[in-house]
């Protein structure tokens, strides 16, 4: 079958860069080759499924969340941004809200309707989706790709990869867009999960899941020395850490590293000064119902004295000076050592993927591979939560669709 674009993969980025590709070209013959059964099947669970689509605030903002790599997207989020994203939506009867923090959710609260929005532009546009399609392999033959599914052989002028990374496997997001992009001469960056909670070696808090303590200054350590810290919101596991303050910044995480949460905003000097004062004021109290005056779950606090092997029955005024430096200490900096970054199965997005390097940023194109694009998470682009990878996604994509428009 011949074609004049081919797009692998109907996902969100797939879907998008094809009708902006058709926006111009009705009577040009697009393809979109799908290994599921049905479309946009990881933008259905996005955002628990009500589908996070974007951040509310200026678009200058974004970047600081979006890691090392975020010069490569400005571009296409200044040319694409949230408020033309939104707009696009919006047009096609789409009413939104945002909630705490500038996430900006559909207000019917289902990823559905996103995702029938395309799908009913697809068919306006005629557009063809050809699913339980597997691309298992690509070819360039002079000015054609050759695309090989399990069934069929196609020919086209144009082929862009929207096959997404290796996050929740399941939706069919298992890496084969590397595999293919290699095969075309594009080099790979190690894909590894990311936006996932961490596994704590010897975690002692395993009873305490489900605690969060709320923006907490949280640091990195690697070999001693100092690799990041940042405030943010934290989660309590049955076997590690999550919540925002952990898998925003996984991107930076390694087995081995060192994690220490600040839990009180003080000083250890001004800490222990307060602690003294306290016990002073207070010394008749037991321990335990001195220490739960400072803002932190008495299950928490129990958890620490337990530790550090110190009775929280005791009169306060009995604490000796070591007792006491070891309750500062931990207050100050409760360290866990990683053991492992959750794997693919529970990592919201793939850190690594295509070089960006070689990409073009204002058209997606290949600088390896005349006429191949590509466009969303196969790309080596991670952002925050809070809407950023789908923003990133849909930008992406629509330069991809802008340039093939011009194209075809």
């Amino acid at each position: 079958m011949k074609a004049d674009l081919i797009i692998a993969g109907a996902g969100p980025a797939g879907l998008f860069a094809a009708v902006q590709a058709a926006a111009n070209n009705k009577y040009k013959k697009i393809l979109i080759l799908e290994k599921n059964s049905s479309a946009g099947k990881k933008l259905l669970i996005s955002g628990s499924g009500q589908c996070n689509l974007t951040h509310g605030g200026d678009i200058s903002q974004f970047f600081d969340h979006y890691g090392e790599n975020y010069n490569f997207l400005m571009g296409a989020l200044y040319t694409f941004d949230n408020q033309k994203l939104m707009q696009f939506f919006e047009d096609r009867g789409i009413k939104f809200r945002e909630v705490r923090g500038g996430k900006i959710f559909p207000e019917s609260n289902q990823a559905s309707d996103i995702l029938n929005v395309l799908l009913k532009e697809i068919k306006n546009r005629n557009i063809d989706i050809i699913y339980n399609s597997e691309v298992r392999r690509v070819k360039q033959q002079n000015e054609y790709f050759e695309v090989q599914t399990a069934a069929e052989t196609y020919i086209s002028n144009y082929f862009l990869l929207t096959v997404g990374g290796k996050s929740f496997p399941k939706t069919g997001s298992t890496g084969d867009g590397f595999q293919i992009a290699r095969s075309l001469g594009h080099k790979i960056i190690e894909p590894r999960p990311a936006l996932a909670p961490v596994v704590i070696k010897n975690y002692k808090f395993k009873m305490l899941s489900g605690i969060s303590l709320r923006v907490k200054e949280i640091s990195l350590w690697r070999n001693n020395e100092l690799l990041k810290s940042w405030k943010d919101d934290l989660l309590l596991t049955h076997q590690g850490l999550s919540g925002p303050g952990i898998i925003n910044y996984s991107r930076y995480m390694e087995k081995g590293d060192i994690i220490k949460i600040k839990l009180l905003n003080y000083s250890k000097e001004e800490l222990e000064n307060n602690l003294i004062k306290k016990i002073e004021r207070e010394g008749r109290l037991n321990l335990l119902n001195l220490l739960i005056k400072y803002p932190l779950a008495q299950r928490l606090i129990e958890k620490i004295l337990d530790i550090a092997d110190i009775d929280g029955s005791q009169n306060a005024a009995h604490l000796r000076k070591e007792e006491r430096r070891e309750i500062i200490d931990l207050f100050s900096s409760l360290e866990f050592e990683i053991k492992s970054l959750a794997d693919f199965n529970r990592s919201m997005v793939t850190k690594g993927g295509i070089d960006l390097s070689e990409i073009n940023p204002q058209t997606m194109e290949s600088r390896i591979t005349n006429n191949l694009f590509a466009a969303g998470e196969v790309l080596d682009i991670d952002g925050d939560t809070g809407g950023y990878n789908l923003q990133a996604t849909f930008a992406t994509a629509f330069m991809a669709g802008s340039e093939l428009s011009k194209r075809l």
